[in-house]
């Protein structure tokens, strides 16, 4: 798969929106498993906050997620491939010194949202760029769920969840929000990770 016009987005503006990323046989896959994984009741409300401070709260956002791990089923596997793929690509052509990848699937069901945030923690500058591939067939305006992200001229830009579609950026620089959905919203979102600088000594 080539990357070219994805990295060359980043290098100019910091973000990029790939339509049909993916094959749709491969996004319906990725779907399937996440709709199974949430029928089995295995995906967990998520926390916002890292390490001892991480805590649910709703009002803040109120997905359910799994973490996806090398060998869980044979698309998750295939998808982890292609992201190191791009993850090589990225550390040769943009040097930024990416270590590993982690990605979990996000399920909204109608009525969840996320709350304006940044993906990077403050007292942690590991996460660099965040990827987030949609996994939603026929989505219609009217289910709402669209990624606001804010960019750096003080504009936003809406990203409807498209299956297929691949939203990338920095993960230190937009915040962003998920609008409230009115359908379920089914996604794949993870980080490009290098090691996270060392605090200065007092």
């Amino acid at each position: 798969m080539q990357f070219s016009t994805l990295i060359d987005d980043l290098a100019v503006r910091g973000w990029s929106v790939q339509r049909a990323f993916i094959p749709g046989h491969d996004s319906l896959r990725l779907a399937e498993e996440c709709r199974r994984r949430e029928a089995e009741g295995v995906m967990v409300p998520a926390a916002i906050g890292r390490g001892g401070s991480q805590a649910v709260h709703e009002g803040i956002r109120s997905d359910r997620i799994l973490w996806l791990e090398s060998g869980q089923s044979a698309a998750s596997d295939l998808y982890l491939q292609l992201m190191d793929a791009l993850r090589e690509q990225l550390n040769r052509e943009l040097y930024l010194g990416l270590e590993e990848f982690e990605c979990h699937f996000a399920f909204y069901p109608p009525g969840a949202f996320y709350k304006t945030h940044l993906d990077r923690f403050r007292d942690d500058d590991s996460r660099s760029v965040t990827a987030v591939l949609y996994l939603n067939p026929d989505w219609q305006p009217d289910h709402g769920g669209a990624l606001r992200l804010y960019l750096a001229d003080g504009e936003s830009l809406d990203v409807a969840p498209d299956a297929g579609t691949l939203v990338v950026f920095m993960a230190g620089e937009f915040p962003h929000e998920v609008l409230p959905t009115q359908v379920d919203r089914l996604s794949v979102t993870g980080w490009f990770r290098r090691r996270a600088a060392l605090p200065l000594s007092a």
